[in-house]
């Protein structure tokens, strides 16, 4: 009896315990400045309590959802595709001084942008896809240390502020499908590499700048007000030939054909009209100006010269005569604007419907035709299991890659299976994702159109050519790539619930500053039969699809990253790989990389996160949110040790 009433005792103090340390952490964490900045952000923000921020938690901030912190301090802030309803409050989130990457995207935010002044250390911030308002936030030109800037898809109303080609550091912009007026400031940054403001109400001549002059038609269209060398249209200022005090109005501009034409909705200005046509509307222009000037001349010689009455009876005739060809010439002047006209309507038509199965994906500008396309010289980059991808040269010089997929590994996919499942992926848009910009198909064609990527594969970059002998990357490039396909992996999980399902170097590419770009991306759900593989594929491919005609899952991109990560480690295709308990994985690795030396603990960090993908049980598996919380936190810890990395870009310094 005394032992239970013991037992009890010890029980209640152990509760008594509890109880105070649980009460102690939500004190510490109600008096956290970085903690009320969260809960202030989700009281306005999170109207439908999807992250459940909570101050009476019993672990700390730097836990919740979306939260990586770095000595306390919150460094990233990641709160995409959660259904946020509510409006982004002041004062709330711009109190995270160390806040260095802010993304907001794909929720449902109102309301002006606020004060974001106080986030001096900011690098990368997303708000786009919400329906933001007001103006374009002023306070985002004091922030020095801003890269990347993405406000696309809101309603954000006003001009573009000059002062954004202040932004020296500035290397993507979005602003694309938002109502901005005004004019184009003179961007001239030397860093800038995406750059987007279609889809506004944009006006004027786009300043000529060598930045500016980089980007294609697509990323200026949707802006009927402007014009300029970029857009194919030419700029007719009205000249004051009376000066601004006079009510005179001025004659009219000789392109009076290109104003007939707009007003039949015909713009002769665009890339689809051809040079001969072109001509045809400057020489028809021109003769317009030289008859009215003939015209003018006779009048004013009628009207001064006052001759007798057989003198005038002549010129009368004469009159009659010239009176006669000035009309005959205006019919023929009449009937050619007409014909061309007629024949600019024609060749639009056509274009239309050649180009009426190239689908573009939602929010991208049509930019070629298909005839345009076909036209395109190619050039083999290699063949994969879904078919064969080629790098197209159009005649406007734009390098795009086209994949040609296999007719007979999709014969079962129907054309509206096929349409419905390109609209889901066309939507995808991720700094680690090769966009999808159009797709085609008809019979048993099916064509992919993706940027091109000018640095190759991963697999070119980890294995080399067949003359240059293996050798593994540098640790540091290891973590980079591997955080940046972790990145892509997580957005197509989380954000959109879709599988890559044919994750392998050969399929990652290597944008223009060697980051790394997911391709080849959600096409494996179109295949309903197993297609013969090669045997580095075979590899990648984990232990509950690769006998069976099963579809991937999320778990099976894990396993295949898994893979990936050991051959960035060992140098070794995938193929290779021998099968090794996880105790003897460490002594492979070293042998594979014998060059290296005093890296074995950063090594050993990377080598687990493999291991733990790459688990026969699916259950196993981390997610690959997990897994980039687990890269995070590994360069959180070298830098503490001796600051090689920048934690916060994920770049070796």
């Amino acid at each position: 009896m005394l032992k239970k009433k013991r037992q009890a005792l010890v029980q209640g103090l152990l509760l008594v315990l509890c109880s105070v340390v649980v009460y102690a952490e939500a004190a510490k964490l109600r008096s956290s400045p970085e903690a009320a900045a969260l809960l202030g952000f989700q009281s306005k923000a999170d109207m439908r309590n999807h992250l459940g921020f909570s101050e009476n938690a019993s672990f700390g901030f730097c836990d919740w959802q979306g939260v990586t912190c770095y000595q306390q301090k919150v460094v990233r802030l990641i709160l995409e595709d959660l259904d946020l309803g509510g409006v982004f409050a002041p004062n709330t989130l711009s109190q995270l001084a160390q806040l260095r990457v802010l993304s907001l995207q794909n929720n449902s935010l109102t309301g002006p942008i606020p004060d974001l002044s106080g986030l001096l250390n900011l690098k990368t911030l997303f708000l786009d896809h919400n329906s933001f308002n007001g103006s374009f936030p002023l306070s985002l030109l004091s922030l020095h240390r801003i890269r990347t800037l993405d406000l696309s898809y809101n309603n954000l109303t006003g001009p573009i502020p000059t002062s954004l080609a202040s932004l020296d550091p500035l290397y993507y912009l979005r602003l694309d499908l938002n109502r901005l007026n005004g004019t184009i400031p003179p961007l001239n940054q030397s860093s800038l590499k995406t750059f987007n403001i279609s889809g506004n109400n944009l006006t004027g001549p786009i300043p000529v700048t060598p930045t500016l002059l980089r980007f294609q038609f697509s990323c200026f269209s949707w802006n009927p007000g402007l014009c300029g060398k970029i857009v194919h249209k030419e700029c007719h200022p009205r000249p004051h030939f009376f000066g601004p005090t006079y009510a005179v109005e001025p004659p009219p501009p000789m392109v009076a054909l290109g104003q007939s034409a707009e007003e039949h909705g015909v713009e002769l200005a665009q890339p689809q009209s051809s040079s001969k046509e072109r001509k045809t509307a400057v020489i028809i222009g021109f003769s317009t100006g030289v008859f009215v000037l003939i015209g003018s001349l006779v009048c004013f010689v009628m009207a001064v010269w006052k001759p007798t009455d057989k003198k005038q009876s002549t010129v009368t005739v004469e009159s009659d005569d010239e009176a006669a060809a000035a009309q005959a010439a205006a019919v023929i002047q009449m009937e050619q604007e007409n014909e061309l006209e007629e024949k600019v309507k024609r060749v639009q038509g056509m274009q239309v419907a050649k180009s009426g199965n190239l689908i573009f994906c939602a929010g991208e500008a049509q930019l070629y035709s298909l005839d345009q396309l076909m036209r395109a010289s190619a050039e083999l980059l290699g063949k994969g299991t879904m078919g064969s991808t080629y790098k197209a040269v159009l005649d406007n010089r734009l390098v795009v890659t086209v994949k040609r997929l296999d007719a007979g590994k999709l014969a079962a996919t129907t054309k509206e299976t096929f349409e419905q499942h390109l609209e889901s992926v066309g939507g995808l848009r991720h700094p680690n994702l090769v966009p999808l910009r159009a797709y085609f198909q008809a019979k048993q064609e099916r064509l992919l159109i993706y940027d091109f990527q000018p640095n190759g594969s991963l697999f070119s970059l980890i294995h080399g050519s067949k003359s240059t002998r293996e050798k593994p990357l540098h640790w540091t490039s290891c973590l980079k790539i591997a955080e940046d396909v972790a990145q892509g992996l997580s957005y197509i999980h989380q954000a959109w619930r879709l599988v890559h399902g044919n994750l392998k170097s050969s399929n990652v590419l290597l944008g223009p500053d060697f980051e790394a770009c997911l391709s080849d991306y959600c096409l494996a759900a179109l295949v309903t039969s197993s297609p013969d593989e090669d045997p580095d594929s075979t590899a990648c491919k984990p232990p509950e699809t690769r006998n069976s005609n099963q579809q991937a899952t999320s778990k099976s991109d894990v396993f295949a990253y898994g893979v990936l990560l050991l051959e960035l480690l060992t140098g070794k295709p995938p193929s290779q790989h021998p099968f090794l308990f996880p105790d003897e994985m460490m002594p492979w690795l070293r042998s594979c990389r014998e060059d290296d030396v005093g890296d074995d603990e950063r090594l050993g960090m990377l080598l687990e996160v493999a291991i733990a993908c790459s688990l026969s049980s699916p259950e196993q598996r981390p997610t690959m949110w997990q897994v980039l919380k687990m890269l995070q936190e590994i360069k959180e810890a070298v830098l503490m040790e001796d600051g090689d990395l920048d934690p916060l870009s994920g770049c070796v310094n």
